[in-house]
């Protein structure tokens, strides 16, 4: 099996394609629809190749996958599952960085028959997150205790030195799904009892945490945590939280921006040829000469001069500039994100991963178990998000082409066999969780 197809050569595929290409014995396909990108990408090295692919055209995508041994699916997670059906067909394996979907899920009695490995949740959040979390709860476990709480917080930001817009964050791609996110509803288990917060009020139930050595973060939670009870085998669990790392004053401002009305992909044909300026003053309803920063105050209940309005108005809100071609309030939010809050060439992002437990020993005593990864992005070289995504994911296809996943069907890395060597060869690669275990009274 050391025939791998990479399909997809966007900016997180660079360190686990190099991982691959490093391997003695694999021979390497990427393939984009945009060709330079993947030759790029394999660019100096013997066992590579470039292919052009275009998902919808069925033919070519089945002879690709068709004429290798194991698929990586680095595409939009809504093609995985038309990538996952013709692996099926032609007996390959797969793996993806993406959560299982319900189309995946309804494929597994299939793959489990005809003996295939489809890997999935092989980056970093889902991915590390799952592994380093299922380290400690096996641990404990075979210790003779049992996981009473379990809370599991991860965020990519700028790095410090980098933390410089008044947003506190930087894009390293298109910023929609993130500005989505805003309107997730949430759930989850807390103190023995189910919690779930409407969409509206995501961004209103969030809370401060301290990191050590990095200082205070918002977390807002992140979607459904309760099926994580299951999944990590937290029988005994009372509280299980998932959630994401924002710099301090993201929530407040993001609440306001949906409350504002940005968060909207209505189409709007009026939108065309006018001024920010112009469109914030329809959003609040008055005439666009009126003291617009004091109307938007206004509606949004908040003072003219708090740190929100002045996010809003270096976000170029209030201003005369036309605003970019867009469809939707939405479209605009996302364009002008992307305009503002980039990472400029040579700054570097970080990826903050947590989780923390309190343990009921087998003696009745209790500890505290903190893991921490706090990886940063290589200035003018990979990103953390590039590389915490994707080496996990070229790891464990390796681990794939090797043989050494004995269980088959569609699976995550929760299992000893997936995330001990995975783990393993990350830390060798300088990707680590750090632990902590402190006696509570």
């Amino acid at each position: 099996m050391n025939k791998i197809l990479v399909l997809g050569a966007g900016l997180v595929s660079r360190p686990g394609v190099h991982y691959l290409l490093e391997q003695k014995g694999l021979t390497v396909t990427v393939a984009s629809r945009t060709v330079s990108k993947a030759e790029k990408l394999v660019h100096g090295h013997e066992n590579g190749r470039a292919a052009a692919v275009d998902v919808e055209n069925d033919a070519t995508l089945a002879a690709l996958v068709e004429e290798h041994d194991i698929v990586i699916s680095l595409l939009p997670w809504i093609h995985h599952v038309k990538v996952a059906q013709l692996c099926l067909k032609h007996g390959k394996h797969m793996v993806t960085t993406s959560y299982v979907s319900e189309g995946m899920r309804n494929l597994a009695p299939d793959v489990l028959a005809k003996g295939l490995v489809f890997l999935n949740e092989m980056g970093v959040d889902p991915g590390i997150d799952h592994m380093s979390a299922m380290k400690i709860i096996h641990t404990v476990e075979a210790e003779g205790g049992k996981v009473l709480h379990f809370h599991s917080y991860c965020g990519g930001l700028p790095a410090p030195e980098h933390n410089d817009n008044p947003f506190g964050y930087k894009f390293s791609w298109s910023p929609r799904g993130v500005v989505l996110a805003s309107r997730n509803p949430a759930r989850f288990l807390e103190d023995g009892k189910i919690v779930e917060i409407a969409g509206k009020d995501l961004f209103l139930n969030y809370k401060v945490e301290e990191v050590e050595g990095l200082g205070k973060y918002e977390v807002y939670y992140n979607r459904d945590s309760v099926p994580y009870q299951e999944m990590y085998g937290l029988k005994d669990a009372l509280t299980v939280i998932r959630g994401t790392y924002r710099n301090l004053g993201w929530c407040d401002t993001l609440k306001k921006i949906v409350d504002l009305g940005l968060v909207d992909e209505t189409p709007r044909p009026g939108l065309k040829g006018i001024t920010f300026q112009q469109m914030t003053a329809g959003l609040v309803g008055v005439p666009a000469d009126q003291n617009l920063k004091r109307a938007t105050a206004d509606k949004l209940g908040i003072p003219a001069d708090s740190e929100i309005m002045r996010r809003l108005e270096w976000l170029g809100l209030f201003g005369n500039e036309t605003i970019p071609d867009a469809g939707s309030y939405l479209d605009v939010l996302s364009t002008r994100l992307q305009e503002k809050l980039f990472y400029r060439e040579g700054e570097r992002d970080m990826i903050i991963l947590r989780h923390r437990f309190i343990v009921e020993n087998r003696d009745r005593t209790r500890d505290r178990i903190t893991s921490t990864l706090i990886d940063f992005g290589i200035p003018f070289g990979d990103t953390s998000m590039a590389r915490t995504v994707s080496l996990p994911m070229a790891i464990s296809t390796r681990l794939v082409a090797e043989g050494r996943i004995g269980k088959k069907g569609v699976l995550t890395p929760v299992h000893p066999e997936i995330y001990e060597p995975v783990l393993a060869e990350l830390e060798r690669l300088n990707i680590r969780m750090v632990e902590k275990r402190i006696p509570q009274p």
